[in-house]
This record gives C-alpha cells, structure tokens and sequence, in this order.
C-alpha cells in the first residue's frame, strides 16, 4: 500500500530540509526540480518541448538547456508561466507516475510513504493526486532572507513568490502545515510531528482497503 503525499511551500520555505527528513525517516522521496532537470537534458522530451517552443536562444554553448534564461521568461507574467507549465508539467507527472509504479513493482508487498517535493504542486492541479497535502509555510521576509543567502536576488525572489499561489491559500488547502520560523531542529521536530500523522493516514488506507473501518476523509483538518 502505498499513501502519496504531496510537498509543497513558498520559495525557501525550507521543502528541501523537511524532504530529507522525511526521506531519513524512510519515506520515498521525488523531487519535482531533479525530474525536470532530467527532462532538460539533451534527448529528452522537455528538452524538445522547450527548444520548439521558445527557440535555440535558451541553449547554452555546451547543448545544455539554460535554465535562467528559461526562468527569465516564464516568470515575466502569468501567461508566460503558465505557457512553460503547460509544457512541462504533463512530462513530469508521467514521470512521476513511473517512478510510483517502478517502487510498486520492486517492493509489492511493503507499504510506504512516497513524498513528491514541489514548488507549485497546488498551482498545477496536484491536490486531486495526492493522498495528503503537507505545506511547509514560514513568514516572508524570512523565506527571502533565506533566498538571498543562496545567491538568489531579493527582487527576484519576490517576484517568483507573487506568481505563485498566495500563501492563505495553500494553507488553506492542506492538510497538514509546517511551521518554519524557527531553526533546523525545531523544523525537523515538526517534520517528525507530522510524519507520525501520515503514518497513520497509511495504517487507516490499509484497513480500509481491507474492508476494515473506513479511513478518515482525504481532506482533513490542518494540523
């Protein structure tokens, strides 16, 4: 049996640091930017999809894909955005899907937790996917401060952030929250707070399927 949990956060809102965590406690964990950078790749289907879309302009000299460039572009306005994620976002859920199926097949008879790590997971439809949705939310001016610390430009940062979904609205749709506005333990004490949750959403999908006592609605209530 497997329970698929969705990800997501605010830019540096510290997904990555709950994504280990989480992967530490024996979770499967699919990062969303590593399956599009392997799309990116020369050969690859998004590497074709962007080259005809957008020109040899966003190909580095050594064939790779320039992914700022691709950036620069998409995050100019919302049509522009939704044009590069209209592109990619169907390659990376196949490829998501692939990799469930691949862990399903290998290990039939264990149950796990598989975690798919992604900024704009409820931008794009992903709350329908997904057993449960963890968001990791931390305040504004510390999501940049940390952006900026990574060499990211604070302008930039901001403006990633105003294309994305509001931050009321993702909280809304979770169904478990984060809290990051403290330091790496206390994080990763949340992570584990949560971890245990998810542990027995996927004991409650278990019996469920069994014909035992029905597991709790999808949605539940944020904790």
């Amino acid at each position: 049996m497997i329970l698929r949990v969705g990800l997501t956060g605010g830019i540096a809102s510290g997904k990555s640091t709950v994504a280990r965590t989480l992967a530490g406690l024996g979770c499967v964990v699919i990062d969303a930017d590593a399956v599009v950078a392997r799309l990116y790749q020369p050969g690859e289907p998004g590497y074709e999809a962007l080259t005809h879309a957008y020109g040899r302009d966003i190909v580095r000299p050594d064939g790779e894909i320039d992914r700022a460039k691709v950036a620069s572009i998409a995050f100019v306005d919302d049509q522009s955005a939704k044009k590069l994620n209209d592109l990619i976002h169907p390659l990376v859920i196949g490829e998501e899907e692939r990799i469930i199926t691949a862990e399903a097949q290998r290990f039939p008879d264990r149950d796990r937790i598989v975690v798919v790590e992604a900024t704009l997971l409820l931008e794009s439809g992903g709350k329908k996917r997904y057993d449960r949705i963890v968001v990791v939310d931390s305040e504004p001016h510390l999501q940049f401060d940390r952006a900026v610390r990574r060499g990211m430009d604070r302008q930039d940062a901001e403006r990633r952030s105003a294309r994305q979904m509001s931050r009321a609205e993702r909280r809304r749709q979770a169904d478990y929250i984060i809290e990051n506005n403290g330091d790496i333990r206390t994080l990763e004490v949340e992570t584990m707070r949560v971890y245990e949750k998810l542990r027995a959403d996927l004991e409650a999908k278990k019996k469920s399927a069994a014909g035992g006592p029905a597991a709790p609605p999808i949605r539940r209530p944020k904790t």
